[in-house]
């Protein structure tokens, strides 16, 4: 699942904790986050990525709010990773039901290796209801740039609060959640050219005359241009956040399990698993 998705539901968790918050009142609230490896909707390269990020969100009680951020890679290049804008709306039909709109520009600098570097736009539409026992979230998401692609991802998860520590305002909770995400795979033509320009720019790769362009570990262009045009499963992602809140602030340790569904590099691993660490705070 994107990043930003991530950040805005941590956003609702300190909502949450925060039942004294004045909503009249806006909000910026600031994040720093770690992972293990970077994803995009559940796809991931050979290489992993491990990489920090941060960011800040201006929130109005409108429901309008405006972001940027940006993140490293912390084992490729000297200089950041990826830098974006962006704005957005959410509205609370009412305490079960919210639906929001977004719209996200990223820059990438010209020899990135990551997935999502051709598709630097992306509007997001979600919804969430509040079951009883449970909460249900929808994301629809149009990534475009140099490609476009479309993703749909559909998830279910429970917090669950484990307690307080010292006193009333330290609350402990996890939020197991499942989620599939769905989507075409156009990015993934652009990544291909693009790292094969890479390998043979270090002499990496073979000469002109031995090798066509898009060819990487056995693959071509071809194969994947019959591919990406399919909209089809990406990954099934089991996740399990740990989150310890204290009024404005939150931070969060968290595991996720990703079975991947659309396999195009050999030597991808099927099954991949992600460690995160990320803080949060409200003003």
């Amino acid at each position: 699942m994107r990043i930003r998705l991530l950040i805005f539901f941590s956003f609702l968790v300190i909502s949450n904790v925060k039942a004294q918050q004045d909503s009249t009142k806006a909000t910026l609230t600031l994040a720093a986050m770690y992972n293990s490896n970077i994803n995009y909707y559940g796809q991931v390269t050979p290489e992993k990525y491990p990489y920090v990020l941060f960011n800040a969100t201006l929130r109005f009680p409108s429901g309008l709010y405006f972001s940027g951020g940006g993140y490293k890679l912390l084992n490729y290049g000297s200089t950041i990773s990826e830098t974006d804008l962006g704005v957005g709306y959410d509205y609370d039909f009412n305490e079960k039901f919210t639906a929001g709109l977004a719209y996200t520009h990223s820059f990438f600098p010209a020899n990135s290796p990551l997935l999502q570097a051709s598709n630097n736009n992306n509007i997001n539409a979600s919804a969430a209801y509040q079951w009883p026992w449970f909460k249900t979230d929808l994301s629809l998401d149009l990534a475009f740039g140099k490609q476009t692609d479309g993703f749909i991802s559909f998830g279910n998860s429970k917090e669950i609060e484990l307690g307080t520590v010292f006193n009333q305002k330290n609350l402990i909770s996890i939020t197991p959640a499942i989620e599939i995400t769905a989507g075409t795979t156009h990015f993934y033509e652009t990544y291909i050219i693009e790292k094969n320009k890479r390998q043979n720019s270090n002499g990496n790769g073979k000469g002109k005359s031995d090798t066509a362009p898009g060819i990487v570990n056995g693959s071509t262009t071809e194969v994947v241009e019959n591919t990406v045009n399919q909209f089809k499963l990406l990954s099934y992602n089991f996740k399990l956040p740990l989150n310890w809140s204290n009024g404005n602030f939150l931070a969060e340790a968290s595991y996720q399990f990703s079975i991947l569904g659309n396999r195009k590099e050999e030597n991808v691993k099927h099954q991949q698993s992600f460690f995160g660490l990320a803080v949060y705070y409200q003003f």
